[in-house]
């Protein structure tokens, strides 16, 4: 037992761990980066087999949280427009991307709906991929960027890793039922892919802050750092209190918290202004950070009834 519990407590460290191994070893991150696709891959297959076709089921829950999250973009990007375009296109897309293929992943973690998180993952993502390319035109600075080019990278960016995992879980559960359930007592390699897919994420957020930054750019850059720590805090806030009315605030938060910040980098680039990147670049180390607090959190709580039931 007292294996059991050390175990428990260096898993609690080796998240912040990683941001900080991450920032600190951010210029070798380029030859790694490859392997973040690969990581998110194996996690949403191990973790999408604890699931069968008949937990996909949109509903109210799925329905409020995409109304607020395009309210909420909206409200931000019309309020910010007009004193400083380039952090309102930058807080803007903090809102409007899609849920994070990984999303799924950190809710099982925490405890919540694999099903809803995964459900909403599809729904929002399907959504950002139609109207996505309509919004950000009209919005942004990249005009020539047509519909269906827009469309198809989004698909290309988004659906192998959200549908591929999906269908291969399930044609496992049918097929070969035994590997499948050694599959579903795998559930904790899921954690160690995302922590080094963690250290991955902070150096290259902090390798592509480093390498666009200027003098000049740089109040810019820390509003657009605080304006995606805001919308970090404001996303999880609502999610959790949607989740609440629903009897999740876990899935409800991770829903509308985690975001695709990958697709996001790229559609600012694509169509905003490019220093607006930064904004998204930001929010993937807010998201972490508030991802390891919860998790440590979490961990705290189950070492503590471990301890008191023994």
């Amino acid at each position: 037992m007292k294996f059991a519990i050390k175990r428990s407590n260096l898993k609690t460290i080796m998240m912040p761990l990683a941001m900080v191994f991450g920032a600190i070893f951010y210029p070798w991150m380029d030859y790694i980066t490859f392997l973040s696709p690969y990581l998110i891959f194996i996690m949403l297959f191990i973790t999408y087999c604890k699931l069968t076709p008949h937990d996909f089921k949109p509903g109210k829950f799925d329905l409020w949280l995409l109304g607020v999250q395009v309210i909420l973009a909206c409200i931000v990007y019309l309020s910010i427009f007009l004193w400083n375009r380039t952090l309102a296109e930058g807080v803007f897309i903090c809102f409007f991307i899609p849920t994070a293929t990984a999303a799924p992943v950190i809710t099982s973690m925490l405890g919540g709906s694999i099903s809803k998180v995964a459900t909403f993952s599809l729904i929002c993502n399907t959504f950002v991929a139609f109207v996505g390319p309509l919004i950000l035109a009209a919005i942004g600075d990249h005009p020539e960027m047509t519909f269906a080019s827009s469309f198809l990278l989004i698909l290309k960016q988004v659906f192998p890793l959200i549908l591929m995992p999906l269908a291969l879980a399930m044609a496992m559960r049918k097929f070969t039922p035994s590997l499948h359930k050694k599959v579903v007592n795998m559930q904790q390699l899921s954690f160690y892919c995302w922590v080094i897919s963690l250290f991955i994420v902070v150096g290259s957020c902090t390798s592509f802050a480093i390498r666009n930054w200027t003098p000049e750019s740089t109040g810019t850059m820390v509003m657009l750092a605080l304006g995606a720590l805001a919308a970090c805090l404001i996303q999880f806030k609502c999610g959790r209190e949607i989740g609440g009315h629903f009897g999740d605030k876990v899935s409800g938060g991770q829903s509308l918290g985690q975001k695709n910040t990958v697709l996001a980098v790229w559609l600012a680039l694509a169509y905003l202004n490019p220093l607006s990147s930064i904004a998204p670049a930001a929010y993937v180390a807010w998201q972490n950070i508030i991802n390891s607090w919860q998790l440590m959190r979490h961990q705290s709580r189950i070492n503590v009834l471990s301890s008191v039931s023994n």
